[in-house]
């Protein structure tokens, strides 16, 4: 039988998951975390800071540190909830929609080159493959926090 952890372990180092710093957006050094922590805000509507801690599955604290570096960096904007000040809620600002933009497009620029080296009938069956254990994975007692 194949070693699985070998392979999913090749397979994180290769797609850069283990490395400490993802991308340089506009001048701007990007942490892994930080990226996941910008994608999160930006694909949701006006989520709170406890919406995008629990959708990375990250203990408050230490989210609520990266956040405060993004505001430092002046790529997110925390505000209090008028209707019940002890909840902030998170934005990009104009600089953070870019440099969201900007890795984004890094990303699938990646995964598009990746792809490149496979049919379309092979590259149909990896997505299929990857949305199916993304599916399992969630549904396991044993691992995978269900991301939101």
């Amino acid at each position: 039988m194949e070693n699985l952890r070998e392979i999913f372990q090749i397979m994180t180092r290769r797609f850069g998951l283990l490395d400490k710093n993802c991308c340089v957006a506009g001048g701007v050094d990007i942490s892994l975390v930080q990226s996941h922590i910008i994608y999160e805000i930006d694909r949701k509507h006006n989520p709170s800071i406890q919406q995008v801690a629990d959708g990375l599955a990250m203990d408050i604290t230490t989210f609520s540190r990266q956040v405060q570096s993004l505001v430092k960096m002046g790529l997110v904007q925390k505000t209090p909830l008028p209707e019940d000040r002890r909840i902030y809620i998170l934005n990009l600002t104009t600089q953070g929609k870019y440099i969201a933009t900007v890795i984004d497009k890094q990303m699938n620029d990646y995964l598009i080159e990746v792809f490149s080296h496979m049919s379309e009938f092979e590259r149909d069956m990896v997505i299929n493959a990857i949305k199916l254990l993304n599916s399992s994975m969630e549904k396991s007692s044993v691992c995978c926090t269900p991301l939101g």
